[in-house]
């Protein structure tokens, strides 16, 4: 047999002839000692391998910042304050809200441990010592620090500063509803609500009574009467998917060129925000102004304000206008409106309306909604992108296509033939309305899969444009 007939009746046989299952080693005795160059090393990802690179360039301004929180010749070794704001970048830019989650994190990625600074035989911190550091640093030098990176990116001319867009989200606090106090009295809810029973009548009031009484009162819920002992800026408000809780309204102001957030303030959760904007405002043009004055006014102050319609009111618009600031704000459907004596709102009012429904305002607000409440960020990085990307186009069919109801069907039948159509014809409209009816799964799921198969978004960019969550 020649060599290539002894080569082809090798391949035949390992490609044709059964294979055995291999089984894994459960218990495997660990080597004692292992080399550094045998252990496991991970490419860095870009994106930190570049931040980091942008942080070493500028300098040690955050050791200077927080050296006074650290004793000299004293004590055990601290977390390093380069080391704890990378922590809180990461929870950032992770999407990580809580301490125990960016510890773990950090202690399970061979790229997170590289932007960290932290060698194969280093433990990264635990929760305790970033809940313990994050109490040590006081807020004004964390917000030193914020300044100092909107700087660094004002140096690589990524912020702009011309366009800015507004836009707020509530943060569940961490208090329970069940431990408010009165802010006149101090006692406890349920307290309250006990001797609200015995003076109304009952002796020995049972929970059910208490949960009776306590349903028919009306604003039971005021901030103004009731306060947490541990959170007193905690308020108590709804949150978006409709639960109560006490909560802070983080209200933010982005670059809407560069995508950077130059402005944040906490608020409480029970003011509007045409309220609360009056607050951020004036803390992104500061931060502005500190980052003009080491660029050489390179960045403009804010001439534009984008934002959604729950920003809008009369007044907001007119003050925004005498500031010399146009606004791009989203109108809500009011109906007819009066402006007697206010024909200046009326004007501004007018004017903003003007700019949002041409191309410029269109492609501001659409742009802000990328930035600002990206609401399948979370599904692009996932994977599990297809149903939701197709959502809209899903919906509008349903509306066309329950047009094609039994009912409807023979309402059309009716003014498209007369009154007098025959029963026969009426008949066979709701059969073919109730087929139809009866195939729409079918139809949903063919519908979605067509649009999943031509749908080739951009995945999500991990920057600085998204809801910030500050805890």
């Amino acid at each position: 047999m020649g060599d290539v007939d002894q080569l082809r009746h090798t391949r035949e046989r390992y490609y044709t002839s059964p294979m055995s299952m291999g089984k894994r080693k459960r218990d495997r005795q660990p080597a004692m000692w292992v080399t550094t160059t045998d252990l496991p090393t991970a490419a860095s990802h870009p994106f930190y391998r570049r931040l980091n690179q942008l942080l070493r360039e500028h300098g040690d301004f955050v050791e200077a910042q927080c050296a006074d929180f650290y004793a000299a010749t004293m004590g055990r070794p601290g977390l390093p304050p380069g080391i704890y704001f990378r922590l809180l970048l990461i929870g950032y830019f992770e999407g990580i809200d809580s301490e125990r989650g960016i510890a773990w994190r950090a202690a399970d990625s061979l790229a997170l441990r590289d932007f960290l600074g932290l060698d194969l035989h280093d433990v990264p911190p635990d929760h305790s010592t970033i809940s313990r550091t994050r109490r040590l640093i006081v807020v004004e030098t964390h917000r030193a620090v914020f300044t100092w990176v909107a700087q660094c990116l004002g140096h690589a001319g990524l912020i702009k500063g011309k366009t800015i867009g507004l836009d707020a989200t509530t943060l569940e606090a961490n208090a329970a509803l069940r431990s408010i106090v009165r802010r006149d009295t101090g006692e406890g809810y349920e307290d309250f609500l006990t001797r609200l029973a015995k003076a109304s009548g009952i002796g020995t009031p049972t929970r059910a009574d208490l949960a009776r009484l306590d349903r028919k009162r009306k604003k039971k819920g005021s901030n103004d009467e009731w306060t947490h002992p541990r959170d007193p800026d905690a308020k108590i408000t709804k949150m978006k998917d409709g639960r109560t809780h006490l909560a802070h309204k983080a209200e933010h102001a982005i670059d809407l060129e560069t995508g950077a957030i130059v402005g944040v303030t906490v608020q409480g959760a029970d003011q509007g925000d045409t309220t609360t904007m009056q607050q951020t405002l004036p803390e992104a043009a500061a931060q502005l102004e500190a980052v003009a004055a080491v660029t050489d006014d390179a960045v403009k102050p804010i001439e534009e304000v984008v934002a959604d319609k729950g920003y809008h009111s009369r007044t907001t618009v007119h003050d925004l206008e005498t500031l010399e600031i146009r606004t791009y704000i989203s109108e809500p459907d009011r109906g007819p409106q009066s402006w007697i004596d206010q024909r200046a709102e009326r004007d501004a009012v007018y004017a903003n309306r003007r700019r949002i429904r041409g191309a410029r305002g269109k492609r501001l607000l659409r742009r802000r909604g990328e930035l600002l409440e990206r609401p399948c960020a979370h599904l692009y990085e996932t994977g599990g992108l297809r149903r939701a990307h197709v959502h809209g186009h899903e919906n509008v069919l349903k509306r066309l296509l329950v047009h094609a109801s039994a009912f409807n069907l023979g309402l059309w039948m009716r003014r498209l033939f007369g009154v007098g159509t025959p029963r026969a014809l009426q008949g066979r409209a709701v059969v073919l309305g109730a087929l139809l009816s009866a195939l729409w799964p079918r139809i949903d799921e063919a519908i979605v899969w067509i649009w999943a198969r031509d749908a080739s978004p951009t995945p999500a960019r991990r920057t600085s444009t998204g809801l910030i969550t500050w805890s």
